[in-house]
């Protein structure tokens, strides 16, 4: 587990490319066979990516949480961007396809992840946030999802929505969890950008094919720029930054929200000028 610190506008605005990429840009999370975590001070947002392939792949709770297992004082989505796969929780097996998400709640001693086929691994990719209280563990697919298409092909940003951890549908402590996927032809994410004064997000963008590349761009408004990504690699954004994006192709992202609520309309919009 690596650790990052939270980054005031100040900081920011001093700082060159290589170290905006060094304090928000999470470039290698999924490394084959492994699990990989990184502990930001934003929140107390953990992010990770596991990576099985021929055995499965305990979480055990990393000394930086000073815990007995990884999910004592904490909560945790999951979602497969991946070949099949299972998770075990506590004894249960829940058999997770590509998209699927699994939501494992405060309490839960024992986690491990496992590939189908070491030809089609799973590729599991986590959020972990600080949860006060027990919610249940439930599984979500995509199909269960609550569902939203947005934009349109004459804004490039044509792109379904879908929110599987959120109040309502699947309760948690504090987090919110989804993903979108663009339509071919649309490359735009989250536009109108926003900001979210009260909560702190992270982005996983994956699904980029081969050769691809995603421009995120960040700051407060009046001063954005831009972070370039790869396929499967996470960006953090603090509650004073934008966080919207263009690929040169279509892609998908996940995105978890975590903070003081869980409103999912509770932001600051920034209008283009």
């Amino acid at each position: 587990m690596e650790t990052r610190y939270a980054v005031s506008p100040a900081e920011y605005a001093r700082m060159d490319m290589k170290e905006l990429r060094k304090n928000f840009l999470l470039e290698n999370l999924f490394a084959t066979g492994e699990i990989r975590l990184a502990y930001a001070h934003y929140d107390r947002i953990v992010v990770g990516g596991a990576l099985p392939v021929d055995a499965p792949i305990p979480l055990d709770a990393a000394a930086e949480l000073a815990a007995s297992c990884f999910l004592e004082r904490r909560e945790m989505g999951v979602i497969n961007i991946g070949g099949p796969g299972t998770i075990m929780a506590d004894g249960v097996t829940y058999a997770m396809e590509k998209y699927d998400c699994l939501y494992i709640g405060r309490g839960t001693q024992s986690i491990a992840f496992l590939s189908n086929s070491a030809e089609n691994p799973v590729c599991f990719y986590l959020v972990s946030a600080p949860a006060h209280r027990n919610c249940p563990t439930a599984h979500i697919p995509r199909d269960k999802a609550v569902r939203a298409a947005l934009g349109s092909g004459d804004t490039c940003n044509e792109r379904v929505i879908y929110k599987y951890i959120l109040p309502g549908y699947v309760e948690s402590c504090q987090l919110v969890m989804g993903l979108t996927i663009l339509a071919p032809g649309s490359v735009w994410n989250t536009m109108p950008s926003h900001t979210h004064e009260r909560r702190m997000e992270a982005y996983l963008y994956f699904d980029v094919p081969p050769g691809q590349c995603v421009f995120h761009l960040m700051g407060p408004a009046g001063e954005t720029r831009h972070i370039v990504m790869k396929d499967r690699q996470a960006v953090l954004s603090p509650p004073w930054s934008i966080h919207s994006g263009a690929g040169t192709a279509n892609y998908s992202f996940i995105w978890g929200m975590l903070g003081e609520n869980q409103d999912f309309d509770d932001m600051q919009g920034v209008v283009p000028a």
